[in-house]
């Protein structure tokens, strides 16, 4: 038993934190607090990433309607999310380092997939979903040089930008947020946030740090409208209700 829970400490600590810990009682060893409060968020995120973008993808799928959410603001999300974890896997870094954007890019490519469908292009979705499995595959699958996927990387950072830019104005000209789920946006941005500091810690490759920064900007950028159009929303809302109950 004892072994065991050795194991399961060992997947967050490093066996010279371990021992600082557990055989020398030292708890005040600062390196050790960071790598393992690193290793936890990195943990936490990974495992909530699993979960982030379902409001969205139930929200378009109960409504049926991907109204507001712009198809190209999401290929280039999807751009930026796979770039990040395939340029993370091919150069070894720790999956608690870069493991959502695994998560992420299959929600990601979902929700691109859904609203194809629901703009009328059933076929186009399919075709979208096989395309890009077959995408991803060359990326991880050692076909791609290393160099490609750095550059992939590096214009990361100008993607994100556009992608959040692209919803941004959408929303702007909408008037309202649409089908945008404030969960979602609201995790992806704290998200952003802690990976700021994981990737200082357990990667230090500064391309990765500065892309998570730009991201935080740009998802603060969504928050920020999310809380605007709030009232806007509601009412918009209301007014469809009373239509319906007079019709």
């Amino acid at each position: 038993m004892a072994e065991f829970f050795k194991g399961l400490l060992l997947s967050i600590l490093s066996e010279k934190c371990y021992d600082e810990y557990f055989i020398n009682y030292n708890f005040t060893d600062v390196p050790c607090f960071k790598s393992t409060l690193s290793k936890g968020l990195g943990i936490g995120i990974i495992a909530g990433s699993i979960l982030v973008k379902v409001p969205q993808i139930l929200k378009i799928l109960s409504s049926k309607s991907a109204e507001g959410i712009n198809i190209y603001g999401v290929y280039l999300e999807l751009f930026a999310i796979t770039a990040n974890f395939a340029y993370s896997y091919v150069m070894g870094f720790t999956f608690s380092a870069w493991g959502e954007g695994t998560f992420l890019a299959i929600q990601t490519a979902i929700i691109a997939a859904l609203v194809l469908h629901y703009g009328g292009g059933s076929g186009k979705a399919a075709l979208f979903l096989a395309t890009y499995v077959g995408i991803v595959s060359a990326l991880v699958g050692g076909y791609t040089p290393k160099e490609v996927l750095w550059n992939m990387q590096a214009i990361n950072i100008p993607i994100i930008v556009l992608a959040k830019t692209v919803q941004v104005i959408t929303n702007y000209k909408n008037g309202s947020t649409g089908q945008l789920s404030a969960i979602t946006c609201l995790l992806l941005f704290g998200g952003s946030i802690a990976r700021i500091f994981t990737s200082i810690q357990e990667t230090g490759d500064s391309i990765i740090i500065l892309t998570y920064c730009v991201s935080t900007a740009a998802n603060a950028a969504l928050v920020l409208q999310l809380f605007w159009y709030w009232n806007v929303d509601k009412s918009n809302k209301n007014k469809n209700k009373k239509k319906k109950k007079r019709t």
